[in-house]
């Protein structure tokens, strides 16, 4: 099928042939070079195509990297086969190539002096083409081909030069396509690699901030199930951080490298958490326009974190049991049963025993989950790690807005006094409202919520309790004997305020007494009963408390020591 450059002026049924030839040649080229392969591939499938279709014996494709130097990414027949991968780029018939950026034709290898570094032999009478392939205007590489000679007749080149200039052009096409997505995608390693090491180092089990007793327990409990395969429970109420423990026992398995994927249950209504995590085939439901893979399938290898799974429903609890089981499921609306290899970490708030009690939760996924289960205590079980995370959260803030913030004492002792149903979410909410707002460097008392009365979260504790256990103490490991249980706190019925301008001149009340009965004292009742029981009831935050009896937090402390009442601390 080699072309007849020979052809006579009457010829033009042939000359129609080779036209044919060459439009097949530069079409089976065209599917090759678009067609998502290497570049080394597509280069030995090209020359291929030119030795089939144009009769070209051997061929070479060589490109300059960054050492300077001809790297060949193509080679086809005996000769250039065994030509060595990087080739000098300075000397020789293909330094010419590149020097001239122009075709070179050499009608008789065996006779051009030009031509070093190859064998000769058996070369008599054969022609070489070699034309430049561009990046623009620039020379980049080459490529070359043998022509056979055509039984004795003379040939002329210039419809092989033509056809082979057009094939290096596409080629250069090609090469800065190929290089484009070779940079874009090392871009994305990269990248994806530096969040990775981000990721890894922000939920390192040692930036887990706590050094309480229950706390360490906990992190020695994570270090002991991370190596390991068994599913992993996490229970605790919400915002104790059951997703940093999660990511921590990710990077601390042998899956670290592997994908961390999360979902939120609640996030979802049943159908598309089923499409979230099976994935679906085309066509499944509308708007499926296209095939897409479930979280489960993009866990392969890691960790897949499934977060609020209390709140599925039963339909779609029997549905999740057989993928925890089996690691087998089929997508929605596919037939053909897929295989997923990943660790399942689940977190749930909510008392799974009685939700199984009461038929809202099946007792075999109960027990499919409940293989390794850590509970996270709450922030009012653990408040000796209060001043630390009030510290880490300060650093942090002062780092994403360029100040220098610090908490007062007489705050920190506030923070100290407070329950936190929202826990260290409920905290770091908490810094960071007033950290906003405070017009100086220093948070003060009086930039916190409670102590103006605005803060309603101990309202909320008795709710979040009985949401997460029965009877309203969470199912977790005793404490130590002897170890006092934080008091229950109730939302404190605030009396009506008075704000009078100033005190009036005949009102010689000093810093420690009370205000008389009908202005939020109450009569008949001695002060120091007064003050004992506005202290408890407040918890014995001497703001909530002066606020209860409608004195200012310096006469409380006036009316406390002059009763010489030792304020607990709790």
């Amino acid at each position: 099928m080699s072309i007849d450059n020979t052809l006579p002026a009457s010829g033009d049924a042939a000359r129609e042939r080779v036209a044919d030839r060459e439009l097949v040649t530069i079409y089976e080229i065209s599917k090759i070079l678009t067609a998502p392969l290497d570049f080394h591939t597509g280069a030995r499938q090209l020359l291929a195509v030119l030795t089939a279709h144009l009769g070209m014996r051997h061929g070479l494709i060589a490109l300059v990297q960054g050492d300077g130097r001809l790297h060949v990414f193509g080679a086809t027949g005996a000769v250039f086969a065994g030509s060595p991968a990087v080739l000098d780029a300075d000397q020789g018939l293909f330094g010419q190539v590149l020097k001239s950026n122009s075709p070179v034709v050499v009608p008789d290898i065996a006779r051009e002096p030009l031509f070093v570094g190859q064998d000769r032999q058996g070369r008599d009478g054969v022609a070489l083409l070699a034309v430049p392939i561009r990046d623009g205007r620039r020379a980049i590489g080459l490529l070359s081909v043998d022509r056979p000679p055509e039984d004795n007749r003379p040939v002329r080149y210039e419809r092989d030069v033509r056809i082979l200039t057009l094939v290096a052009n596409l080629l250069g096409q090609s090469w800065r396509l190929h290089r484009k997505i070779a940079e874009e995608r090392e871009a994305h390693r990269q990248e994806t690699r530096r969040l990775k090491t981000q990721l890894k180092g922000r939920y390192r089990v040692d930036n887990v901030v706590g050094m309480s007793k229950r706390m360490q327990e906990v992190l020695a409990d994570v270090h002991q199930a991370a190596p390991g395969h068994a599913t992993v429970l996490l229970r605790g109420e919400s915002g104790t951080g059951k997703e940093a423990i999660a990511h921590a026992i990710h990077y601390l398995s042998p899956r670290a490298k592997s994908p961390f994927v999360k979902v939120n249950c609640a996030a979802l209504p049943e159908t598309l958490l089923e499409s979230e995590l099976f994935g679906h085939e085309k066509g499944a439901f509308t708007g499926a326009t296209s095939e897409r893979k479930g979280r489960f399938e993009l866990a392969e290898g890691g960790t897949l974190f499934l977060d609020e799974i209390g709140d599925i429903t039963p339909t779609f609890q029997a549905k999740l049991l057989r993928v925890l089981q089996e690691h087998e499921f089929e997508r929605v609306g596919g037939n053909k049963t897929l295989k997923a290899d990943f660790r399942l970490v689940a977190a749930t708030n909510r008392n799974l025993e009685e939700m199984v009690q009461k038929g809202e939760f099946r007792a075999d996924l109960y027990f499919r989950l409940n293989v390794v289960t850590l509970f996270l205590p709450a922030l009012r079980e653990r408040k000796d790690d209060i001043p630390l995370l009030v510290e880490h959260f300060l650093a942090r803030f002062n780092k994403d807005n360029d100040r220098a913030v610090a908490l007062e004492a007489e705050a920190m002792d506030l923070l100290l006094h407070c329950n936190w149903p929202g826990n260290v979410r409920e905290l770091q909410n908490c810094i960071e409202r007033a950290a906003t707002m405070t017009r100086s460097d220093h948070i003060r008392a009086d930039d916190l919520r409670c102590f103006k009365g605005q803060c309603f979260s101990s309202m909320l504790l008795n709710a979040e309790q009985n949401r997460c256990t029965p009877g309203g103490s969470f199912v977790a490991p005793p404490h130590s004997a002897g170890q006092p249980s934080a008091p229950p706190t109730f939302p404190i019925a605030m009396p009506p305020r008075h704000h009078p301008a100033a005190p009036k001149n005949g009102d010689d009340r000093d810093d420690g007494e009370f205000p008389p009965a009908g202005d939020g004292g109450i009569a008949g009742i001695p002060e120091r009963e007064q003050l004992v029981a506005a202290m408890e009831k407040c918890g014995w935050v001497q703001a909530k408390a002066a606020r209860l009896l409608n004195l200012t937090p310096r006469q409380i402390g006036y009316a406390l020591k002059k009763h010489r009442i030792p304020v607990k601390r709790l």
